[in-house]
């Protein structure tokens, strides 16, 4: 798994929303909070919008809010519906698995799948909820 900037980006953007989740805010106030372009951000709030993390309005009050409360936005869900796969190598992936030249012998496959799981767990258990009010620290003891 590698989180691209679009995944860091988007999460950035969701963090703004879920900080100040009373209030519509601009493409160009979430992109000063967020150092992303605002012509980039459009595309990915658009992104968001489609997902159905977001909704906006246009007009003079118009922009963007969240359409979820945070507590109900798993990062591990953002990140797979936006990057793909979490699985470090495709021959351990739940949802794209390929077969490898290996695949009875390798002895790398139970490390790849420890791998998927940890990340997976870690962001599953993860909120955006979470990621606004400090609330990760806590998965550092399980891991």
């Amino acid at each position: 798994m590698k989180v691209s900037s679009k995944g860091e980006y988007c999460l950035r953007a969701l963090i703004m929303l879920a900080v100040k989740k009373e209030e519509r805010l601009t493409v160009d106030e979430i992109s000063k909070a967020t150092h992303v372009t605002p012509a980039y951000l459009e595309k990915l709030l658009s992104q968001l919008k489609t997902l159905g993390y977001i909704n906006s309005k246009r007009g003079t009050r118009g922009g963007f809010m969240l359409q979820l409360a945070p507590k109900d936005i798993k990062i591990g869900e953002v990140i797979r519906k936006l990057e793909g796969p979490l699985a470090p190598m495709s021959c351990v992936s739940v949802t794209s698995y390929q077969e490898c030249a290996l695949e009875g012998s390798c002895m790398l496959k139970p490390l790849w799948g420890l791998v998927r799981d940890t990340v997976a767990d870690v962001l599953d258990r993860t909120t955006l909820a979470d990621l606004v009010e400090g609330n990760i620290g806590s998965y550092r003891e399980v891991i």
